[in-house]
Formats: structure tokens, C-alpha cells, sequence
């Protein structure tokens, strides 16, 4: 993929296929199911990493099949990565690629393996940060230039021959697996795989066997298995599977965070520090306001009638957004620039100064925005974050993620100043998550503008501002309520139960459905 394009977890893979169709998931891949429900606290602190599962085993023993079968029998689980230790091979000179067509290089030691890179990437995937993985291509036996963005893995199964050789790994794994197979039965599969996958002679992969692939097995992988919590058979391993997965789940509970509730309902639980969390004072919310004048009073008054035509609210919603985007510029850097007048004399004036701009939209609502955005920054990238509520229970879940190079990639992301747009803040919850989501990937939270076009005070904008006191906060208006509901049914047990929400009041209703149906 190239670096000017936009990534997301899941790939081509849809999300309800993932554990019930016959897809077999591309290794180095996030794999979106359930979507990844918060594994942050109050305090906007991580207070869960992902679940590494590391496995080992001989070449051909079933170890990507064995963690295939795992995913699919998770069944509805947030986001999962297989990483392959495959793509960590260290990039060769040209007399090692010589040797390597030649059948005569030593890819089985674990010296032909980047185990510092893996255990680094490995490392940025458990801590929920973004990383950028290798691509080693089979064919020409090298790595290529473009890595593979992941991001959002909430179960990560590494996988490789050495997976547990290196102390460094296994440090970062929760479970370790260790596949044991007949060692007939691994020759057998690694030549079918390697005829037909990798387009190699049998003379070639018979000799590249006997010299390199069977003592490395029996020096270095072999040896590993005493590291593992559980040894799983390379075939008829149905048991074991179930137990694994067992396991995992029981685990995910354990790390499960209930936090909508908290930021709908702020002044009814309890701070980090143990005190109720107090009514906010507007002042206290550190809120920048659009100036409250006659139009933008006459335009709220358009946007909050019922009967406004869909022609007349679509047009003032972006009138809204670009007056919004013009307010907000303000927060950017800027440095003196001294230009030449049309008549010869010099004028000192500003300009942006910042190195990378762009814009993040939070889906669907955040899209109303995006008009007003571009009428005032038409050249800057563009990126989305979809972060629905779980019907179940009303979590929010991050379920896509969309982002633009100069956040994907770390080194470039601390110095990328953000737009994140989203209609409204209300429980705040979406808003906490998208911010995560930003800050994981290396965003400086006084680089974050958020936007707005409304924001409920007593709603989850407290905890919200508590957890990230740095970042403006930019809305046209500041409404009191929050209040909570119940739709498709009543509140209670059994088939009828609704789904629970909470509304603004006196808010602006549906946004996104009032503008784009």
C-alpha cells in the first residue's frame, strides 16, 4: 500500500464474515469483527493492553492454520492481528540474495530473523500504539520499502518458527503455544506450500531441508517448546482450540471497562481520586465559544425547528461548519511572512506554520462537517474514525479507522496538527475514544482542535476535559441536558429490552440523518 494512502483495520475482510465464512484471514492483517470496546479509564489512562498469544512450532508444523482456527472460533471478539515473524526477515545484500535463489542461505537461524524489530513492533501493538510492519516477499527473498500500517488489535497472534526462542518475545506474550506435529507430515506440507506458493524446485527445497531446516528445528525450535503454557497437536486439535479460546475470552472479560454510563452520568460516580464528581461550571469546561451573535442565534434557530425544509437545514449546517473552521484556525501555529504588495511595497504579515495539517472525521455525524472543513482547508488530507455504540450496552466500540499518512506514521504524527470533527458532544464517549485513538498514534493532545457544533454541559464534556485538559474544544453552543432514554423497547430483561440512549436537550435531534436523508 502506498504511504499517501489510507489504511484501516479489517482490509477487505468484512467485519460479520470474520468468524462464520470460509475466508482465511492474510497474515498481518487486523481482522475487524465485534470492533474494540474502550481499553482506557476515566482518567483517559490504559488500563488494558492487548492479548498476545505467541506460537511456535516446527516449519510446516500448522502454526498459521492453528491460529486461523483460534480466530474463527473466538466468534464475536473485538479486533485481531496474526503477525507472522515471516516478514521480520532482515533485508539482504546482494551475495545473500545470490545464495538465497541458490537454495544456500540459512533462513532457519535465528540470526536471519530482525528479533529486535519484532519485539519492537510487537511491543507498539500490545501498548494499543499504531506500528508499521515489515513486507518480505518470498519471490525476490527481500524486504520491500513500504511497511503494513496495523493499529487497533485487541487480541494479537504472533506466530513464527523462533516465536519463542527470543527472551525478548516472550516477555510480551499471555499465553504461549507450542504446535506439535509428525515431522514427516511437516516435510510433506512444506513442499506442497513451497512448490506452489513459492514457486521452488523440490531438488531446491529438499536440499534447503536437510542443510538448514531440520537442525535449526532440532538446535533452536524444538528446545522453545519447554516455554510453552500449552502444546497443541498440528492436526485433530479441535479440544485444544476450545480450551485456548476458553481462556482468551475469560481473560477479554477480565479486562472489560464499562464507561459509557460514567461519562453520561458523570456527577453520579466517582473520580479516580474517589471523590463524586461535581456539577461543571461552564467557565470550568474550558470551552472555546463561537461569539453568541444575531446570526448565529437566527441560524440555531433554523437548525433546531422541527420543521425546517431538509434544503434550508443542509445549507445552514455548512454556513455553521465553515463559520466554525474559520473560528477554530486561531489554535494553528503561526510565524511572520513578509510579502511584496501589489504596488511594490512590503508587507509583514502571518502564515501557517505548522507541518502537517489534516482533518479527522468522526462517522456518520462528523460528516456534516466536512463541507465547512474544506471550504476553509482544501488541501490538507482527510481521515475518518467510525466509533458506534454497542446496541447491547451502549459502549463505544472503534470499528474503523481511516487515518492519513502523517498520523500512521509516528515520527510524523508529533508534529501533525488535527481537526477532529464530530457533530456533537453529548455522553462524550465517542469523543474519548477518537481522541485515544489519536493520542495512541502519537498526536500531541495540544496538537487536537476538536469541533463542534454542540456540546451538552451536563454530560460527559467534565470527564473529558479532566482526562485531556490540553486539547481546545471549539462549538457555536452549549446546551444543559443530557438526558437518558430508551428506544426500540422498554428498559428491562428479556426479548423486548431497548437499546439506551441519552439525548441533548434541547439539542439538534439527529444530525446526520436530517442531513444526508
Amino acid at each position: 500500500m502506498p504511504d499517501d494512502a489510507l489504511s484501516r483495520p479489517g482490509g477487505r475482510i468484512s467485519p460479520p464474515k470474520l468468524a462464520t465464512s470460509g475466508i482465511q484471514p492474510a497474515k498481518n492483517t487486523v481482522l475487524v469483527s465485534h470492533g474494540r470496546p474502550p481499553w482506557y479509564g476515566e482518567n483517559g489512562e490504559r488500563i488494558s493492553d492487548a492479548f498476545v498469544v505467541g506460537i511456535a512450532g516446527g516449519s510446516g508444523s500448522g502454526k498459521t492454520h492453528v491460529a486461523q482456527q483460534i480466530v474463527r472460533s473466538l466468534g464475536s471478539i473485538p479486533s485481531v492481528v496474526i503477525l507472522s515473524q515471516d516478514s521480520f526477515y532482515k533485508r539482504h545484500t546482494e551475495e545473500e540474495l545470490a545464495l538465497a535463489h541458490a537454495s544456500a542461505f540459512d533462513f532457519d537461524h535465528p540470526d536471519s530473523i530482525d528479533m529486535p524489530l519484532f519485539a519492537a513492533c510487537l511491543s507498539d501493538l500490545k501498548a494499543c500504539k499504531q506500528s508499521n510492519i515489515p513486507v518480505y516477499s518470498f519471490v525476490t527473498h527481500q524486504r520491500e520499502d513500504q511497511p503494513k500500517y496495523l493499529y487497533g488489535a485487541a487480541i494479537i497472534i504472533a506466530e513464527g518458527i523462533m516465536a519463542l526462542q527470543d527472551p525478548g518475545l516472550r516477555d510480551l506474550y499471555d499465553l504461549k503455544l507450542f504446535v506439535q506435529c509428525d515431522s514427516d507430515l511437516m516435510l510433506a506440507r512444506r513442499l506442497k506450500r513451497d512448490v506452489e506458493e513459492r514457486g521452488r524446485s523440490v531438488t531446491g527445497i529438499l536440499e534447503q531441508y536437510l542443510r538448514y531446516v531440520k537442525p535449526a528445528y532440532d538446535n533452536y525450535v524444538l528446545p522453545s517448546q519447554r516455554y510453552a503454557d500449552i502444546i497443541v497437536p498440528g492436526s485433530n486439535n479441535t479440544v485444544a482450540i476450545d480450551l485456548i479460546c476458553t481462556h482468551i475470552r475469560g481473560k477479554l472479560l477480565e479486562r472489560s471497562n464499562f464507561f459509557r454510563r460514567k461519562m453520561a452520568i458523570p456527577h453520579l460516580y466517582t473520580s479516580p481520586s474517589g471523590h463524586s464528581l461535581p456539577e461543571s461550571k461552564l467557565e470550568d469546561l474550558n470551552l472555546t465559544i463561537l461569539p453568541q451573535t444575531r446570526q448565529l442565534e437566527g441560524i440555531f434557530t433554523i437548525l433546531r425547528s422541527k420543521t425546517s425544509s431538509m434544503q434550508d437545514f443542509i445549507f445552514f449546517v455548512d454556513r455553521l461548519a465553515t463559520l466554525l473552521m474559520e473560528f477554530a484556525l486561531q489554535f494553528l501555529p503561526y510565524s511572520a511572512r513578509t510579502v511584496t504588495t501589489p504596488i511594490g511595497t512590503a508587507f509583514t504579515g502571518k502564515t501557517m506554520s505548522a507541518k502537517y495539517i489534516c482533518g479527522v472525521s468522526i462517522l456518520r455525524s462528523g460528516g456534516t462537517l466536512e463541507r465547512g472543513f474544506r471550504r476553509v482547508l482544501n488541501d490538507v488530507p482527510m481521515g475518518s474514525l467510525l466509533v458506534p455504540s454497542n446496541n447491547t450496552d451502549g459502549e463505544p466500540l472503534m470499528l474503523h479507522v481511516m487515518l492519513p499518512v502523517c498520523i500512521r506514521k509516528r515520527h510524523m504524527a508529533e508534529e501533525t496538527w488535527v481537526f477532529l470533527l464530530d457533530a456533537q458532544i453529548g455522553t462524550g464517549a465517542s469523543a474519548f475514544m477518537s481522541i485515544k485513538i489519536l493520542l495512541d498514534h502519537g498526536v500531541k493532545p495540544e496538537h487536537i482542535i476538536f469541533v463542534t457544533f454542540l456540546v451538552a454541559r451536563g454530560g460527559g464534556i467534565s470527564v473529558l476535559r479532566r482526562a485531556f485538559p490540553d486539547i481546545k474544544i471549539v462549538t457555536a453552543g452549549v446546551d444543559d441536558v443530557v438526558q437518558e432514554g430508551w428506544i426500540d423497547g422498554p428498559q428491562g430483561g428479556g426479548n423486548e429490552q431497548g437499546r439506551q440512549v441519552w439525548t441533548i436537550l434541547p439539542g439538534l435531534g439527529q444530525i446526520a440523518d436530517r442531513y444526508y436523508l
